[in-house]
Protein backbone atom coordinates (compact mmCIF):
# COMPACT_ATOMS: atom_id res chain seq x y z
CA UNK A 1 0.00 0.00 0.00
CA UNK A 2 1.45 3.39 -0.76
CA UNK A 3 0.75 6.80 1.05
CA UNK A 4 1.98 10.72 1.75
CA UNK A 5 1.41 12.06 4.92
CA UNK A 6 -0.09 15.27 4.74
CA UNK A 7 -0.45 17.62 7.61
CA UNK A 8 -0.12 14.71 9.78
CA UNK A 9 -2.67 12.25 8.08
CA UNK A 10 -2.03 9.41 5.79
CA UNK A 11 -3.38 9.60 1.95
CA UNK A 12 -3.66 6.41 0.87
CA UNK A 13 -3.73 6.27 -2.69
CA UNK A 14 -2.84 3.88 -5.57
CA UNK A 15 -1.65 4.18 -9.47
CA UNK A 16 -2.55 1.88 -12.33
CA UNK A 17 -1.40 2.19 -16.37
CA UNK A 18 0.70 4.63 -18.22
CA UNK A 19 0.20 8.12 -19.71
CA UNK A 20 -0.20 11.82 -18.70
CA UNK A 21 -1.50 11.68 -15.16
CA UNK A 22 -5.48 11.66 -13.86
CA UNK A 23 -6.33 11.83 -10.22
CA UNK A 24 -9.80 9.86 -9.91
CA UNK A 25 -11.61 11.34 -6.69
CA UNK A 26 -14.82 9.58 -5.58
CA UNK A 27 -17.59 10.59 -3.49
CA UNK A 28 -18.63 10.80 -0.59
CA UNK A 29 -18.36 7.48 1.56
CA UNK A 30 -16.53 6.24 -1.23
CA UNK A 31 -12.61 5.21 -2.14
CA UNK A 32 -10.49 5.31 -4.78
CA UNK A 33 -11.79 1.21 -5.34
CA UNK A 34 -14.86 2.39 -6.58
CA UNK A 35 -13.38 3.84 -10.10
CA UNK A 36 -12.61 0.10 -10.43
CA UNK A 37 -15.60 -1.54 -9.72
CA UNK A 38 -17.21 0.61 -12.16
CA UNK A 39 -14.80 0.30 -15.37
CA UNK A 40 -13.70 3.56 -15.53
CA UNK A 41 -10.15 2.52 -14.62
CA UNK A 42 -10.30 -0.53 -17.28
CA UNK A 43 -11.51 2.06 -19.56
CA UNK A 44 -9.24 4.52 -18.83
CA UNK A 45 -5.67 2.99 -17.74
CA UNK A 46 -4.13 2.49 -21.71
CA UNK A 47 -4.15 6.23 -22.39
CA UNK A 48 -3.58 7.94 -18.74
CA UNK A 49 -1.34 6.90 -15.53
CA UNK A 50 -4.84 6.66 -13.41
CA UNK A 51 -4.32 7.81 -9.33
CA UNK A 52 -6.69 6.45 -6.91
CA UNK A 53 -7.11 8.50 -3.88
CA UNK A 54 -8.66 7.51 -0.52
CA UNK A 55 -9.66 11.58 0.98
CA UNK A 56 -9.04 11.49 4.18
CA UNK A 57 -12.05 10.35 6.67
CA UNK A 58 -12.32 7.11 3.76
CA UNK A 59 -11.31 4.20 2.61
CA UNK A 60 -7.50 3.60 3.77
CA UNK A 61 -6.48 6.96 4.75
CA UNK A 62 -6.75 8.21 8.04
CA UNK A 63 -9.95 9.66 9.62
CA UNK A 64 -9.55 12.34 11.89
CA UNK A 65 -12.61 13.69 13.84
CA UNK A 66 -11.24 17.30 13.74
CA UNK A 67 -13.48 19.67 11.80
CA UNK A 68 -10.91 21.42 10.65
CA UNK A 69 -9.37 18.53 8.92
CA UNK A 70 -11.67 18.48 6.33
CA UNK A 71 -11.60 22.11 5.39
CA UNK A 72 -11.38 22.15 1.74
CA UNK A 73 -7.90 23.87 1.47
CA UNK A 74 -6.81 21.23 3.20
CA UNK A 75 -8.66 18.34 1.39
CA UNK A 76 -6.84 20.30 -1.61
CA UNK A 77 -3.34 19.90 -0.20
CA UNK A 78 -4.40 16.32 -0.17
CA UNK A 79 -4.61 16.02 -3.71
CA UNK A 80 -0.99 17.93 -3.86
CA UNK A 81 0.35 16.01 -1.83
CA UNK A 82 -0.27 13.16 -3.34
CA UNK A 83 0.71 14.67 -6.99
CA UNK A 84 4.27 15.81 -5.41
CA UNK A 85 4.75 11.83 -3.76
CA UNK A 86 5.04 11.46 -7.52
CA UNK A 87 6.90 13.79 -9.42
CA UNK A 88 4.08 15.22 -11.09
CA UNK A 89 3.99 18.98 -11.45
CA UNK A 90 0.73 18.99 -13.14
CA UNK A 91 -2.25 16.53 -13.70
CA UNK A 92 -5.80 16.07 -15.20
CA UNK A 93 -8.12 15.73 -12.61
CA UNK A 94 -11.61 14.22 -12.23
CA UNK A 95 -13.63 14.08 -9.32
CA UNK A 96 -17.40 13.28 -9.07
CA UNK A 97 -19.87 14.74 -6.23
CA UNK A 98 -17.26 14.75 -3.48
CA UNK A 99 -14.59 14.30 -5.42
CA UNK A 100 -16.02 17.17 -7.66
CA UNK A 101 -16.27 19.59 -4.97
CA UNK A 102 -12.22 18.87 -4.19
CA UNK A 103 -12.14 20.02 -7.65
CA UNK A 104 -13.67 23.36 -7.29
CA UNK A 105 -10.89 23.66 -4.04
CA UNK A 106 -7.90 22.78 -6.44
CA UNK A 107 -9.15 25.45 -8.76
CA UNK A 108 -9.24 27.98 -5.77
CA UNK A 109 -5.95 27.07 -4.12
CA UNK A 110 -3.76 24.88 -6.45
CA UNK A 111 -4.98 26.13 -10.08
CA UNK A 112 -1.21 25.81 -11.11
CA UNK A 113 -1.31 22.07 -10.83
CA UNK A 114 -4.16 21.21 -12.69
CA UNK A 115 -4.11 20.55 -16.47
CA UNK A 116 -7.90 20.06 -16.69
CA UNK A 117 -10.56 19.35 -15.15
CA UNK A 118 -13.97 17.19 -15.18
CA UNK A 119 -15.98 17.48 -12.93
CA UNK A 120 -19.35 15.50 -12.37
CA UNK A 121 -22.49 16.35 -10.29
CA UNK A 122 -21.11 19.20 -8.24
CA UNK A 123 -21.09 22.79 -8.30
CA UNK A 124 -19.50 25.68 -6.14
CA UNK A 125 -22.63 27.36 -4.84
CA UNK A 126 -24.10 26.98 -0.71
CA UNK A 127 -25.60 23.88 0.01
CA UNK A 128 -27.43 22.11 2.86
CA UNK A 129 -25.82 18.53 2.94
CA UNK A 130 -28.03 17.18 5.53
CA UNK A 131 -29.66 14.62 2.90
CA UNK A 132 -26.04 13.35 2.36
CA UNK A 133 -25.54 13.18 5.97
CA UNK A 134 -28.92 11.50 6.51
CA UNK A 135 -27.19 8.60 4.00
CA UNK A 136 -25.31 7.68 7.13
CA UNK A 137 -26.80 7.35 9.75
CA UNK A 138 -24.55 6.11 12.77
CA UNK A 139 -26.39 3.42 14.20
CA UNK A 140 -24.30 -0.11 12.50
CA UNK A 141 -27.71 -1.49 11.65
CA UNK A 142 -29.47 1.61 10.23
CA UNK A 143 -26.37 2.42 8.29
CA UNK A 144 -26.58 -1.02 6.68
CA UNK A 145 -30.63 -0.62 6.22
CA UNK A 146 -29.25 2.55 4.44
CA UNK A 147 -27.16 1.64 2.41
CA UNK A 148 -28.96 -1.57 0.85
CA UNK A 149 -31.94 1.21 0.32
CA UNK A 150 -29.90 3.59 -1.33
CA UNK A 151 -26.72 1.97 -3.00
CA UNK A 152 -27.77 -2.38 -3.25
CA UNK A 153 -29.38 -2.31 -6.66
CA UNK A 154 -26.17 0.20 -7.87
CA UNK A 155 -22.79 -1.74 -5.91
CA UNK A 156 -21.42 -4.77 -6.18
CA UNK A 157 -20.92 -6.60 -2.59
CA UNK A 158 -17.23 -5.44 -2.28
CA UNK A 159 -18.22 -1.89 -2.48
CA UNK A 160 -21.71 -2.31 -0.24
CA UNK A 161 -18.65 -3.67 2.25
CA UNK A 162 -16.89 -0.49 2.17
CA UNK A 163 -19.25 1.56 2.32
CA UNK A 164 -20.72 -0.36 5.64
CA UNK A 165 -17.31 -0.01 6.70
CA UNK A 166 -17.32 3.78 6.90
CA UNK A 167 -16.21 5.63 10.24
CA UNK A 168 -19.69 7.88 10.00
CA UNK A 169 -17.94 10.36 12.33
CA UNK A 170 -15.54 11.34 9.71
CA UNK A 171 -17.97 11.28 7.08
CA UNK A 172 -20.72 14.07 9.14
CA UNK A 173 -17.50 16.08 9.39
CA UNK A 174 -16.80 15.69 5.56
CA UNK A 175 -20.90 16.35 4.33
CA UNK A 176 -20.69 19.53 6.50
CA UNK A 177 -23.10 22.38 4.88
CA UNK A 178 -21.10 24.54 2.02
CA UNK A 179 -20.63 28.06 1.79
CA UNK A 180 -20.79 29.10 -1.68
CA UNK A 181 -16.75 29.50 -2.86
CA UNK A 182 -17.95 30.58 -6.63
CA UNK A 183 -16.41 34.19 -6.24
CA UNK A 184 -12.90 32.76 -5.25
CA UNK A 185 -13.04 29.69 -7.71
CA UNK A 186 -14.51 30.59 -10.95
CA UNK A 187 -12.07 33.26 -11.77
CA UNK A 188 -9.07 31.04 -11.69
CA UNK A 189 -10.70 28.22 -13.51
CA UNK A 190 -9.04 28.98 -16.75
CA UNK A 191 -8.56 25.60 -17.80
CA UNK A 192 -9.90 23.62 -19.79
CA UNK A 193 -13.87 22.28 -17.77
CA UNK A 194 -15.95 19.38 -18.46
CA UNK A 195 -19.03 19.29 -16.43
CA UNK A 196 -21.46 16.29 -16.46
CA UNK A 197 -24.49 15.39 -14.29
CA UNK A 198 -28.05 13.37 -14.70
CA UNK A 199 -30.96 15.13 -15.65
CA UNK A 200 -32.83 14.11 -12.52
CA UNK A 201 -29.67 15.55 -10.38
CA UNK A 202 -31.48 18.05 -8.04
CA UNK A 203 -27.99 19.73 -8.43
CA UNK A 204 -28.39 19.78 -12.59
CA UNK A 205 -29.29 23.84 -12.12
CA UNK A 206 -26.54 24.68 -9.80
CA UNK A 207 -23.78 22.46 -12.35
CA UNK A 208 -25.68 24.27 -15.60
CA UNK A 209 -25.35 27.86 -14.06
CA UNK A 210 -21.42 27.02 -13.22
CA UNK A 211 -20.94 25.88 -16.61
CA UNK A 212 -21.97 29.33 -18.26
CA UNK A 213 -20.03 31.15 -16.24
CA UNK A 214 -16.78 29.56 -18.12
CA UNK A 215 -15.72 30.40 -21.44
CA UNK A 216 -13.90 27.40 -21.55
CA UNK A 217 -16.61 24.62 -20.41
CA UNK A 218 -18.91 22.28 -21.93
CA UNK A 219 -21.52 20.00 -20.07
CA UNK A 220 -23.03 16.89 -20.33
CA UNK A 221 -26.40 15.56 -19.42
CA UNK A 222 -27.30 12.22 -18.91
CA UNK A 223 -31.04 11.35 -19.50
CA UNK A 224 -32.81 9.62 -17.26
CA UNK A 225 -29.98 9.66 -14.47
CA UNK A 226 -30.06 11.26 -11.05
CA UNK A 227 -27.35 11.58 -8.18
CA UNK A 228 -26.80 8.02 -7.77
CA UNK A 229 -26.70 6.88 -11.37
CA UNK A 230 -24.57 8.70 -13.29
CA UNK A 231 -21.34 7.90 -12.89
CA UNK A 232 -22.61 4.67 -13.40
CA UNK A 233 -22.68 5.70 -17.30
CA UNK A 234 -19.07 4.15 -17.49
CA UNK A 235 -19.26 3.80 -21.58
CA UNK A 236 -20.48 7.41 -22.58
CA UNK A 237 -18.31 9.46 -19.59
CA UNK A 238 -15.51 7.57 -20.65
CA UNK A 239 -16.42 8.21 -24.35
CA UNK A 240 -16.33 12.82 -23.22
CA UNK A 241 -13.45 12.25 -21.07
CA UNK A 242 -11.27 10.86 -23.41
CA UNK A 243 -12.38 12.89 -26.26
CA UNK A 244 -12.21 15.93 -24.10
CA UNK A 245 -8.94 14.72 -22.36
CA UNK A 246 -7.41 14.77 -25.73
CA UNK A 247 -8.76 17.95 -26.82
CA UNK A 248 -6.90 19.78 -23.77
CA UNK A 249 -3.22 18.90 -24.36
Amino acid sequence: MTFVTNRGVRIHYQTIGEGDPLVLHHGLGGSGADWIDLGYVDALKDRHQVILIDARGHGQSDKPHDPAAYDLVVRASDVVAVLDGLGHRTSNFFGYSYGGNAAYGLAQYYPERIRSLVIGAAHPYAENLQPFRDLFPSDQAALAASIDKIFGHLVPNSWRTRLVANDVAAIHLAARDRSSIADDALPKMTMPCLFFVGELDPRLAAVQECASQLTNATLLVLPGCDHMTALGQTETVVARVNTFLASSR
